[in-house]
């Protein structure tokens, strides 16, 4: 569906705002990592480096902390059908990033188009990048692909890259609380359907 590039910057999308906001995971409060372990909490959600662990500042996660936020607006808009509010948002974090389309190479692989702001920082590199591909999602007929769990106490992000578009959890874990709860639900009902049909 998406562009090699574009997928994994959405996927650094997804755990950006996973990680870096606060609200409900799996059926739990979630308070995201704050101050001297905000670095390497952005370090661990970006995708590897391939290198070893990134040098990331606390000026850079709290940047990237903004940038999630932002992009959190994004998946709840699209989610609620607010496709307007949802571009608003993205376009106001391409024109603070400059994100702009440029080919790289990096040894051994083809070109790619990357969409790095003037300011090359890791936190600008990394928020220009995801705002484009969140552009590109919404522009495109994928933009219903971009999600919020719908299990109870989970308000987690997703991309649903699956054939048919019938995603609606952030993970197996959450599918399987759903399925766990209906299943209870309903042989609730069927118990207490046989109870009332008891005769006294």
């Amino acid at each position: 569906m998406f562009d090699g590039h574009v997928a994994t910057l959405l996927e650094a999308t997804v755990s950006l705002v996973n990680v870096l906001t606060d609200g409900a995971a799996r059926g739990r409060p979630y308070t995201a990592p704050r101050a001297g372990l905000l670095p390497a909490a952005v370090d661990a959600a970006l995708p590897s480096s391939g290198s070893g662990p990134r040098t990331v500042t606390a000026e850079e996660a709290e940047h990237l902390v903004r940038t999630a936020e932002s992009m959190r607006q994004v998946f709840e808009a699209v989610h609620a059908e607010r496709t307007g509010e949802a571009a608003a948002v993205v376009n106001a974090l391409l024109l603070s990033t400059g994100a702009r389309p440029q080919l790289d190479q990096v040894p051994g692989e083809p070109w790619q188009v990357h969409f790095h702001g003037p300011d090359d920082t890791l936190a600008v590199g990394w928020s220009a990048g995801c705002a484009a591909a969140l552009a590109l999602a919404i522009g495109s007929d994928l933009g219903g692909r971009l999600g919020v769990c719908q299990a109870a106490a989970c308000d987690r992000v997703y991309v649903d890259s699956s054939r048919n578009g019938v995603r609606h959890f952030c993970s197996s874990a959450c599918r399987s609380r759903v399925k766990a709860a209906t299943h209870r639900e309903r042989r609730q009902a069927r118990a207490g359907g046989r109870t009332t049909a008891e005769p006294a």
